[in-house]
């Protein structure tokens, strides 16, 4: 039996989408189904007709490969690093699930994204998160940037507040109440910024801090800190992330909530 790339199959019509499949598949070793495919393409598209995709700079879906290594083929941007995510278990007890994504159960693995704090411009920021279990313990589920003087983008969960930084001081909560689904925060001006969650938008009067100059990455299931170092590990299950300028955070969240439940309906 010859085996059929889902990356060649004729509903395949995104050449971004097609290169991405064939690279998960080429990582797999071995063909993804042709509605994850299907899925993928037409997030691809409907994220290039919303006018949202060349906003993102970087992005995975932790979800739909077969493997681990196929999850961290990144979407848009570089490839991230794995740090000691290693897979054990089974279904939703393994750390990487095909429908729900990753998890690190609270342990010092982190994935590394690779995307400097500093080549994202000043006031133009988004991150966003696609949370398939909440998390039990307090942690940044992705972020950068220094403690002194503070200047932090993040998405976190401190124990009983929720926290949307973008470019910020610490300290930034809304509410006890954490929701699966898609949560993202961004900045297009240097005096308001909007989290989403729950399927709801909300503007804040926040003025940004002066962006700090450094190099330092990204990080997902925790927040690194130039100063301090990798801190605050999450225990959430994540299936998607990405990084880049701001954006329609609505419209992101419609078609990474679609392309989740399209995944999970495609994996016998």
């Amino acid at each position: 039996m010859t085996l059929v790339w889902a990356s060649g199959y004729n509903g395949i019509t995104d050449p971004d989408a097609q290169t991405y499949i064939a690279a998960v598949e080429a990582a797999d070793g071995q063909a993804i189904e042709g509605d994850v495919a299907l899925a993928i393409n037409d997030f691809v598209v409907g994220c290039k007709d919303d006018g949202i995709w060349d906003a993102i700079k970087a992005s995975c879906i932790l979800a739909g490969a077969r493997t681990l290594s196929g999850a961290l083929v990144p979407l848009k941007g570089v490839a991230p690093t794995n740090v000691n995510i290693i897979v054990s278990g089974a279904g939703l007890n393994s750390n990487y699930n095909r429908e729900t994504g990753i998890t690190t159960f609270g342990n010092t693995a982190q994935i590394n994204t690779n995307i400097a704090y500093n080549s994202i411009s000043s006031d133009n920021e988004h991150l966003s998160i696609y949370r398939t279990s909440n998390p039990t313990i307090a942690g940044a589920e992705i972020g950068a940037g220094i403690s002194s003087p503070t200047c932090v983008s993040r998405i976190a969960w401190s124990g009983s507040q929720k926290q949307f930084d973008v470019q910020d001081t610490f300290g930034f909560t809304y509410g006890a109440t954490t929701y699966t689904g898609f949560n993202g925060v961004s900045r297009a001006s240097s005096s308001t910024m909007s989290y989403r969650d729950n399927s709801t938008t909300v503007s804040v009067s926040k003025t940004s801090q002066t962006r700090a100059n450094i190099s330092t990455p990204y990080y997902v299931f925790a927040i690194n800190y130039s100063d301090l170092g990798v801190l605050g590990q999450s225990n959430s299950r994540i299936s998607f992330y990405s990084i880049g300028e701001s954006l329609d955070l609505a419209l992101l969240d419609n078609r990474v909530s679609t392309l989740m439940t399209d995944i999970g309906a495609a994996i016998p």
